[in-house]
């Protein structure tokens, strides 16, 4: 089976290869080049939500994939996830999309249309969070990296239990629910949710753990069938 990883930028592309012994060959697909290292094709698609869906459904559009993993590094509602540590998504969850109000944020589903949230199979979610040692909870998809304590507060408030924060998920779960293949979120962790404090980022060390994670999982992602399951 042929995985589709698409990472937000180039060194968090490169981080996931390294995992593979490094870059096989370089594959043109339409708008985007992939990276393809054995049975994984990994693809930067760019920052946010818009980007990443486009950047996956375009892919998925030129390749017969099996399963797309949404991966790269991500700021945690620590303590309960440290720096450096891995986290697979349960839920995949547009934090911001929907409407605010006088009684505070409405979710899209709210409103009466679209859907706010993605569950990767959770089977596979259990495997491969047993292979990397990884927590397993919801994964926040935001357009803008959150940058204070109250808007922190916000989310664990809005998403009790949340694990993580980052920009991509949901727009890649969107593209691959579309075309029917199934979806996963691996973060790492290299920051904190709250005050933006660049000197507090961990960002090596959480791209460590990624390329880490992807050794580890790598068997089981490439041999997983959502029909066997």
């Amino acid at each position: 089976m042929r995985v589709l990883v698409v990472t937000a930028v180039p060194v968090e592309r490169d981080a996931v290869t390294r995992a593979f012994g490094g870059v096989a060959q370089t594959v043109e697909l339409p708008g985007a080049a992939v990276h393809r290292c054995g049975a994984f094709d990994v693809l930067a698609g760019g920052a946010g939500p818009a980007a990443a869906a486009a950047a996956t459904a375009f892919a998925l559009g030129s390749e017969p994939y099996g399963l797309v993993v949404s991966a790269g590094i991500g700021g945690a509602f620590t303590p309960v996830t440290p720096l450096g540590s891995l986290i697979v998504a349960s839920e995949i969850v547009a934090a911001d999309l929907g409407a605010e109000t006088a009684e505070g944020f409405l979710p899209v589903t709210a409103l009466g249309f679209g859907r706010d949230r993605f569950a990767p199979p959770p089977a596979l979610v259990r495997e491969v969070t047993a292979a990397t040692g990884a927590a397993s909870g919801a994964v926040l998809t935001v357009s803008t990296v959150t940058g204070t304590t109250d808007r922190a507060a916000g989310l664990l408030a809005a998403h009790p239990g949340a694990l993580a924060e980052a920009m991509e998920g949901f727009g890649v779960a969107e593209a691959a629910e579309r075309a029917g293949v199934p979806v996963l979120e691996l973060r790492a962790v290299s920051n904190a949710v709250g005050p933006r404090d660049r000197d507090a980022w961990r960002i090596g060390d959480a791209l460590a753990a990624l390329t880490d994670a992807f050794g580890k999982s790598a068997p089981v992602l490439e041999g997983w069938n959502l029909h066997d399951h």
